[in-house]
């Protein structure tokens, strides 16, 4: 009876020890193979998220990084750039990059993916922007990133619309030209990064094409984790239909739609478990309406039900339709945002109804605002966190899952929380 006891004390100080690993206050453990996790960099100045896949292909997926010469980013509208202001927004997102990289893998990302080109997906260029060493281009989101840390791929949705504000093909110039105003100048130093960087590291730049499923492809060990794969759901509101690689185009020539509907939209599977992404896309009408010719209702179907998704629009209040929420019915919700104007309140209660889909759901943030509070107010404690990067870890074969709240505020990033594992479904 007594060794009985004794094993019973030391299988219980293993376990408690081993949940103690995973706890507050400690290190994130490190990726192992077969895994995957997407983190959700909190840089206060715009989305980036950074996924290490199953085999150790890398993947950032926008580098935000608003101008701080708009007196907005620095109101309390907006949040503050985090953990502190000695490092740019670029340069804090690659030092967490080096953070968190694979071990024993060669440091480069293999893709970097542009959903589309506003100031907190992809940088804005202004006075301040310092000049690259090696390059005819300012340093601002991705530029930054990549003059910083290699990259071996970047995709983006092209340009299908053209610069030219004059152009008579474009109609809705009024919205053409609101989204211009900042755009252009800061499209055309990308280009000079692109011509720049395809000289001076062999970077790769493609369009990325809806319906495929192999333009973002494992590089390491495809073979071995062949129930992985990343599908391009849409792309310039091209979109997929679920046959083949068969696609829909939304938008007529020269109908610009704004730039938010032209962003690209990825869903990635692995095993049993599904999460999508779609940049600012968006799903309810100029009067609050669902929009039924909307990226979001035109995509839902092909999606279908996911375990995770990040809130389109960083949840501004023309996203996330009834449609959309009803289809997807993810279990975990993850909001990328930086502003006072996310969540819509609308849109929380849309993603929280019970009427729309059944059964738990849990919500995180990488920022909730004091205004935010002052608005919504209680009905914010529905979100399992407010603050901190998001870390999605995927077991291996993709079977359960697992979400890890890290400390934005330091840049050791420690657990703050720690939420599952989850069931993938």
């Amino acid at each position: 009876m007594k060794k009985y006891k004794y094993l019973l004390v030391i299988q219980i100080l293993l376990v408690s020890a081993f949940c103690y690993s995973q706890g507050v206050n400690m290190q994130l453990p490190s990726w192992e193979e077969g895994m995957m996790d997407i983190h959700h960099i909190n840089s206060g100045r715009g989305d980036a998220a950074f996924a290490i896949l199953p085999d150790g292909t890398t993947l950032l997926i926008d580098a935000g990084d608003m101008s701080e010469t708009h007196p907005r980013t620095l109101s309390a509208r907006n949040a503050p750039r985090l953990p502190n202001t000695n490092k740019t927004a670029p340069e804090w997102i690659v030092d967490y990059i080096h953070q968190f990289f694979p071990k024993g893998y060669k440091k480069q990302l293999d893709y970097a993916l542009i959903t589309h080109y506003h100031d907190d997906h992809f940088g804005e260029l202004d006075s301040l922007r310092l000049k690259a060493a090696n390059g005819d281009y300012r340093l601002t989101g991705i530029t930054e990133v990549g003059n910083k840390f290699p990259i071996h791929k970047v995709l983006d949705r092209g340009f299908t619309y053209p610069i030219n504000l004059r152009n008579p093909e474009i109609q809705n110039q009024e919205r053409f030209q609101n989204d211009a105003y900042g755009m252009v100048p800061t499209l055309k130093n990308y280009w000079k990064f692109l011509a720049a960087e395809q000289t001076r590291n062999g970077l790769v730049h493609e369009q990325l094409i809806p319906g495929q499923n192999n333009q973002i492809a494992l590089v390491n060990k495809a073979k071995k984790y062949h129930n992985f794969n990343i599908r391009n759901i849409a792309v310039n509101g091209t979109v997929w239909t679920g046959v083949g690689n068969d696609t829909l185009a939304l938008f007529s020539k020269g109908e610009y739609p704004g730039e938010n509907n032209l962003s690209t939209c990825i869903k990635i599977s692995y095993g049993k478990f599904d999460y999508f992404t779609g940049g600012d896309i968006s799903g309810i009408n100029g009067t609050g309406a669902t929009d039924d010719n909307s990226v979001e209702s035109h995509i839902a179907p092909v999606i279908g039900a996911v375990d995770v998704a990040t809130l389109n629009h960083h949840g501004n209040r023309d996203s996330q339709n009834d449609f959309y929420v009803r289809t997807l019915r993810p279990r975990v919700w993850i909001q990328q945002n930086w502003s006072s104007d996310h969540p819509g309140d609308e849109v929380l209660r849309r993603i929280t109804s019970k009427e729309l889909y059944p059964g738990e759901r849990d919500i995180f943030s990488n920022v909730m605002l004091q205004a935010n509070k002052d608005v919504i107010g209680g009905r914010l404690n529905q979100y399992k966190s407010q603050n901190g990067h998001i870390v999605l870890r995927v077991y291996p074969n993709g079977n359960t899952y697992a979400i890890f709240v890290l400390d934005d505020t330091t840049d050791k990033r420690e657990i703050t929380a720690k939420f599952g594992p989850y069931e993938a479904r």
